[in-house]
């Protein structure tokens, strides 16, 4: 009988430390996904690199923005907070280079590396309320201020001298023509296209939920059927537009039911559109449609991050396809490579 009574004590016992061990793994694959893995629905086109950047620990603000120059294999990710370096710049492979701790800038928000094949420069729209503020500014590959749009610390509406409120994001195209979409969130909703000398060319402006009406306009691209693609986030759509004449082409709006894209890039092969959704923590591929009518959106493929990464702008580098996700609930920025 003792001995009987011996052997269920140890059966129990060792019952109990397997249900034990089995909670404590369950716990611990639960915690692992939650911070590395992404689901993906659809056609996988996309996966997660892991590796990069390596020194993960150097992003210390919101991270808002990121723009890559696939010639010198650089990435340029802009961050916000107080006492910290406004550009951190990684290589492609993931080695953290150099900071930028520059005075002339408070708070960024779109950021875009043009002429990267011959005159590289970093552009950045700054939505700040300071003495700096409500601009465009152009920098050097090493944070040199070159050149500033708008009037600094004064939001407005003026096209003559140049004014924003809160500009988003801004597109300069091979040709050197300038596409800007401003604003964020204040008196602004207007997509203006500026020649290389800084002329305005066209522009729409009028807040509204009708055709080249838009309501905190926050991305745009460019792509290279003569098309502007404008991420119309107020009114969860996306709106084209004739980037020669200015004309509407088209909306999509029916892919974008749950949230609103805050983030619009062409994939370099011109074949998707690559969009991020903020709140519901996704990066959307749809099908860019070929010379002709817009039609309606179609989903291609769908990666989600995990909970609160707040994925807000992107960028797409134009060699390999690689996707660079600024990520403001995260603090980060993340590397996606085509599978």
């Amino acid at each position: 009988m003792r001995r009987r009574s011996c052997c269920c004590l140890i059966a129990v016992t060792m019952a109990i430390l397997l249900f034990i061990i089995f909670i404590c793994g369950s716990i611990s694959s639960r915690v692992i996904r939650s911070q590395g893995e992404v689901r993906v629905s659809g056609r996988a086109l996309y996966k997660l690199d892991i590796s990069w950047p390596k020194n993960p620990e150097v992003f210390s603000g919101q991270v808002f923005g990121a723009a890559v120059n696939h010639v010198s294999g650089l990435v340029y990710v802009a961050q916000r907070g107080d006492n910290i370096p406004k550009v951190l710049v990684f290589s492609t492979d993931g080695d953290f280079l150099q900071a930028w701790n520059t005075s002339s800038l408070e708070m960024p928000h779109g950021i875009f590396l043009a002429n990267a094949s011959t005159d590289p420069t970093v552009w950045i729209t700054d939505v700040g309320n300071g003495p700096y503020g409500h601009t465009v500014k152009q920098y050097s590959p090493s944070g040199k201020l070159l050149q500033v749009l708008g009037s600094p610390g004064k939001a407005g509406s003026s096209l003559s001298p140049l004014q924003f409120d809160q500009p988003a994001e801004i597109f300069v195209h091979s040709s050197g023509e300038i596409y800007i979409v401003d604003g964020d969130g204040g008196m602004n909703n207007r997509l203006i296209k500026l020649s290389r000398d800084l002329q305005v060319l066209w522009m729409h402006g009028e807040k509204g939920q009708g055709l080249a009406q838009f309501y905190i306009p926050h991305s745009v691209a460019v792509d290279s059927y003569q098309r502007v693609w404008v991420a119309d986030r107020g009114n969860k759509r996306i709106q084209v537009f004739n980037s020669v004449t200015g004309d509407w082409l088209g909306s999509w709006g029916s892919c974008f039911k749950e949230d609103a894209p805050y983030s619009v890039r062409l994939t370099p092969d011109q074949k998707y559109l690559v969009v991020a959704e903020l709140n519901t923590n996704q990066i959307t591929l749809l099908e860019a449609p070929p010379i002709g009518i817009i039609g309606q959106c179609q989903v291609v493929s769908s990666i989600q991050l995990a909970e609160d990464v707040k994925p807000h702008l992107l960028d797409v580098d134009l060699k390999n396809a690689a996707l660079y996700v600024a990520e403001i609930g995260a603090n980060q920025a993340q590397k996606f490579v085509p599978v």
